[in-house]
């Protein structure tokens, strides 16, 4: 039974190392291969005593859902993208299709609190080094690169002339 012990646990390990580095494959193809989108920021607290300096982040397309019943827990948030690449919302849907020219899928989950709903993108927080809040503050978009799967990754923070803040 030791031996088999030693075994098992040698066999658990070697997936979790698989797993963990196919979640890091897929991350860097996003990063690599995604459309780059921009989400507007609405404004929250960018401080945590406990975890740091970072920002947390609402977006402009997530806000104003009221009374939806039919929206679905998980789902996909589909936008369209202007001349500058800043999304704007047309609709909410709980599968992949339809999806027309020029429209983009961002995953989503909502929960009901009171008379509205929070719909979370899976990029709400951003962290930063301590001391250079200041430098976020300014932001107005947060830039995230999405596949064709409604997948997100956040990339960064852009301010008002759309340039990356670094």
């Amino acid at each position: 039974m030791k031996k088999y012990k030693w075994i098992i646990i040698l066999a658990n390990l070697v997936m979790l190392l698989i797993v963990f580095n196919q979640s890091i494959s897929k991350k860097e193809d996003l990063l690599a291969n995604g459309k780059l989108i921009l989400l507007e920021l609405a404004p929250v607290d960018p401080r945590s005593l406990i975890q740091g300096d970072y920002m947390r982040l609402r977006y402009e397309i997530a806000r104003g859902i009221r009374n939806k019943n039919s929206i679905a827990k998980r789902g996909y948030c589909v936008v369209t993208l202007d001349s500058n690449g800043v999304a704007e919302r047309v609709r909410l849907q709980a599968d992949k299709s339809p999806v027309n020219k020029g429209e983009y899928l961002i995953k989503y989950t909502a929960s009901k609190r009171w008379f509205t709903w929070d719909v979370n993108i899976g990029a709400e927080s951003f962290f930063f080094q301590e001391g250079e809040a200041k430098k976020y503050e300014k932001a107005k978009y947060g830039a995230i690169k999405a596949d064709k799967n409604g997948n997100s990754v956040l990339v960064g923070l852009y301010d008002e002339d759309l340039k990356q803040i670094e």
